[in-house]
């Protein structure tokens, strides 16, 4: 086999593996089967509670300030999402939530693991509190709530925004008084 070829199936090799590892590449489902995994662990129900004030702008003033230039990225909405609260990291590691998986995450949430939503389609959000400062100075109390709702089926309201097929919910409200 010439050299040529052999490039030619080498780069072409290297283009697919590349293609299938891409962060944010959606994996496809059979038709009628579950995106949520593991779903025989899902809560069920009408949500328990709401967590996050529906704001009149999407960003805070500590958002814009600490934005490049005053201009946070573009295209962000405000939105209501209803889901589980769930432990991101064991979630898409293991494939674990529901209630038998909430003292595992309330642990992983005390120690510092990310927040998650689970939508019943399947989407997954990062959930982080909105307001820049507070959040970064350690003054939000949204972590706790968390921890609270860990396995819980809850209406969350804040700031959607996505990017390359990830997705995060900043939720408003959780300053420290």
């Amino acid at each position: 086999m010439s050299n040529i070829i052999k490039g030619t199936l080498c780069a072409a090799a290297a283009f697919v593996l590349v293609a299938a590892t891409l962060p944010g590449q959606e994996k496809k489902t059979a038709p009628g089967k579950s995106k949520v995994l593991q779903p025989q662990m899902s809560v069920s129900g009408p949500p328990m509670g709401k967590l996050g004030d529906k704001p009149e702008q999407p960003w805070s003033a500590t958002t814009l300030g600490a934005s490049v230039d005053g201009k946070p990225n573009p295209g962000a909405t405000i939105k209501t999402v209803t889901g589980e609260i769930i432990d991101f990291s064991c979630y898409l590691q293991v494939g674990k939530h529901g209630e038998k998986h909430r003292d595992c995450a309330q642990k992983c949430f005390r120690n510092g693991q990310p927040i998650g939503l689970l939508a019943p389609d399947g989407t997954l959000y990062m959930l982080m509190e909105e307001e820049h400062d507070p959040r970064r100075d350690g003054m939000g109390t949204f972590r706790q709530a968390a921890i609270e709702h860990a396995a819980h089926n809850m209406e969350v309201t804040g700031t959607e925004w996505s990017l390359n097929g990830y997705h995060a919910l900043y939720v408003h409200g959780f300053i420290k008084k």
